[in-house]
């Protein structure tokens, strides 16, 4: 696939994943021209004056629960990237009416505007908290899987196609474990809630280029899930 000539809009575009994606796109891929497309301005002026402002790229305000916003945004609009997500596991249990706002409705928003404006290929960011959740962050994604991939059916007239990404944990991602335990360790005790838990671990460059692939590959209704390494927390905890 080539990308020079490819208009692309990335959801969340000032996370972590989001800022690798556009750091990526612009060294390797040279996009036509690159949207970044999230909620908070703060973060969108400082990506630019930390590098961020070539050319190509535009930044738009506006939230994945604003379906209006999301139909103008996406005018000309060949590839969508959905990476917009509240993904803090006890955040969602506290809040899970923003949780489902954000990512089952937020979903259904880029699902219908992605249509009506005639985007090529939609790739949603998934997890593997998704298959058989316990919490409201997993369920949330399950729910937000199975809309991207039967809205294939409501798309077969026209040229959208919907698949998803499963990935797991990113090293060291804002929010993740490893900051934390390296911050815990100042003071001796690091929190496990469970011995029993696993982990599985990718780069945040590993998924960013997983990605990438899956959006050139992807026909519409697959759930791409990578071979990753799994750690034990507990050994991790020994470790650092």
């Amino acid at each position: 696939m080539n990308w020079t000539d490819k208009t692309v809009l990335v959801t969340g575009g000032t996370g972590s994943f989001g800022k690798k994606f556009v750091e990526i796109m612009l060294k390797e891929y040279h996009p036509a021209k690159l949207i970044i497309f999230s909620r908070d301005e703060l973060k969108q002026h400082e990506m630019r004056v930390h590098g961020f402002d070539h050319p190509s790229l535009r930044y738009f305000i506006g939230d994945v629960r604003d379906q209006q916003r999301l139909y103008r945004a996406m005018h000309g609009v060949e590839i969508v990237i959905h990476a917009a997500a509240l993904k803090q596991v006890p955040a969602c249990e506290y809040n899970p009416m923003e949780a489902i706002k954000t990512n089952i409705l937020g979903s259904s928003n880029v699902i219908e505007a992605a249509m009506d404006a005639g985007v090529k290929k939609v790739l949603a960011l998934s997890t593997d908290k998704a298959v058989n959740p316990i919490n409201l962050y997993g369920a949330t994604k399950l729910a937000a899987e199975k809309l991207f991939v039967q809205s294939n059916s409501y798309a077969a007239g026209t040229v959208t196609r919907f698949s998803c990404v499963r990935y797991g944990n990113v090293v060291g991602s804002r929010g993740s474990v490893i900051p934390i335990f390296l911050q815990q360790r100042q003071n001796g005790k690091l929190t496990i809630t469970d011995l029993r838990m696993t982990r599985f671990w990718l780069t945040l460059d590993q998924g960013v280029r997983f990605v990438i692939r899956c959006t050139e590959q992807m026909r519409g209704g697959e759930v791409f899930v990578p071979k990753i390494p799994s750690t034990r927390v507990a050994d991790l905890a020994r470790v650092i």
